[in-house]
């Protein structure tokens, strides 16, 4: 019987750290699990975020349409590993195409992932064992992180207090996934808070190492996880809203801030 684990979410919670962990380590961790990431899926990845961006009908098509070609090449395997948090949908705190902050994950979630079962029980057979992975994060630094994320992504201008006063009090990651996997049972949803990974040494990555049931013995034996994708300093922060604020070109404005981001890193 073929297993495929599906980490589908959620943004900012260790995602990159994790998924560069897999690929890093996608040679060592062969024996045990086949592993598709970002790079894998490009289209599907982006058109599952679009998705959710204007759900509607057709786009739904279009994300199934791409993911059944990503699908058809990739060969039989016991264990399936993918991952792309784009599989939950968009970021809350992005804008739909109403102009409406988008507030949540289940209403795109749900039927992204029902797409995604439907199409692997078809390439793989309907004995295929599909589950999910969710992984979460404490609301207030989730939120921050979020908040952070869309200063260097888009032009956002408003302060963090603003910002934080257009998201439901009761977004929680954890209630979203909660109902995400009342929506989707019987079908089996795991949920791995990124706080109880911290001390790990493959960091984020261990939740769906543990859930792939990848011996200790063979991970103890590779080097321990890179943080990735670790957030905007508070300095960085406030320059980011400055600059949002004063209107500059869109492309001006992203190399500015990667050149920014770059030196710091440096």
């Amino acid at each position: 019987m073929i297993r495929v684990i599906v980490h589908a979410g959620f943004h900012k919670t260790g995602t990159s750290s994790l998924q560069l962990y897999f690929e890093t380590h996608r040679r060592a961790l062969g024996p045990w699990l086949s592993y598709y990431g970002k790079a894998d899926f490009p289209l599907a990845g982006t058109l599952a975020r679009t998705y959710a961006e204007r759900p509607f009908a057709w786009r739904r098509r279009a994300f199934r349409h791409a993911f059944r070609q990503f699908l058809a090449p990739i060969p039989a395997a016991p264990m399936i590993v993918l991952s792309r948090e784009t599989f939950a949908g968009v970021m809350p705190g992005h804008r739909n195409w109403l102009g409406r902050t988008v507030k949540g994950y289940a209403y795109s979630a749900v039927p992204i992932c029902g797409e995604i079962r439907t199409e692997l029980m078809r390439r793989f057979g309907p004995d295929t064992q599909v589950e999910f992975l969710l992984t979460t994060r404490e609301r207030e630094s989730w939120i921050r992180s979020v908040y952070g994320h869309l200063l260097r992504s888009i032009h956002l201008t408003e302060d963090y207090e603003a910002f934080r006063a257009r998201l439901p009090a009761t977004l929680d990651l954890q209630h979203e996934a909660a109902e995400i996997a009342r929506q989707l049972s019987p079908v089996r949803v795991h949920v791995a808070a990124l706080e109880d990974y911290g001390t790990c040494r493959e960091g984020p990555a261990a939740a769906l190492l543990d859930l792939a049931g990848v011996p200790l013995d063979l991970r103890n034996r590779l080097p321990p996880a890179r943080r990735a994708n670790s957030g905007q300093s508070p300095e960085l922060m406030a320059a980011f809203l400055r600059m949002n604020r004063e209107g500059h070109p869109k492309q001006d404005l992203k190399r500015r801030k990667d050149r920014m981001i770059n030196e710091r890193a440096s």
